[in-house]
């Protein structure tokens, strides 16, 4: 049986998956138009996410603040006006990363320590850090549905129970 980490991520690929296959299917200039809404673009919570989730994967990997910072710049230079594909690409490799970090653990459970500058110190596990990462896209997939929904289209059901039924 697998690691409810390992789950929850899954979960968290299948849904940005299913964001992507869906945007795909509607015309390019969806993805990339201005909309006045919590973010400007489509594009820029699919970038803002995947940024999230490589700041995530530095911290949980260990690596301390000047570290992260350097990979988060990295990444948001990687994932600037890429085309709906090409982030979908990131993605893909960003996900592939992620399972082979969370499949080398040997206990997901242990606790990390995190010292984000502005926070200070907190006390953290694997699986928590994996539960924000899942929960944090889970919000902005949410803002992806109303903006399609600003533009005319329907979006796609990226919710848990849906995750289980398709699997």
């Amino acid at each position: 049986m697998q690691h409810p980490a390992i789950t929850q991520y899954k979960y968290h690929q299948w849904a940005n998956d299913r964001i992507f296959g869906r945007l795909l299917e509607l015309p390019d200039e969806v993805y990339d138009q201005s909309i006045k809404s919590v973010f400007n673009s489509i594009q820029e919570v699919l970038a803002h996410i995947y940024q999230t989730d490589g700041m995530w994967l530095s911290v949980m990997s260990g690596d301390d603040f000047a570290q992260t910072v350097e990979t988060l710049k990295q990444i948001k230079e990687k994932c600037d006006n890429k085309s709906l594909t090409q982030i979908d690409d990131l993605y893909k490799a960003m996900n592939t990363q992620y399972l082979d970090f969370l499949n080398k653990q040997d206990d997901l459970d242990r606790e990390l320590t995190i010292k984000p500058p502005k926070y200070g110190p907190l006390e953290i596990s694997v699986t928590e850090m994996v539960k924000h990462v899942v929960n944090h896209g889970t919000y902005h997939r949410g803002n992806i549905t109303a903006m399609l929904r600003q533009q005319g289209h329907a979006g796609v059901p990226t919710d848990y129970i849906f995750y289980l039924y398709d699997r």
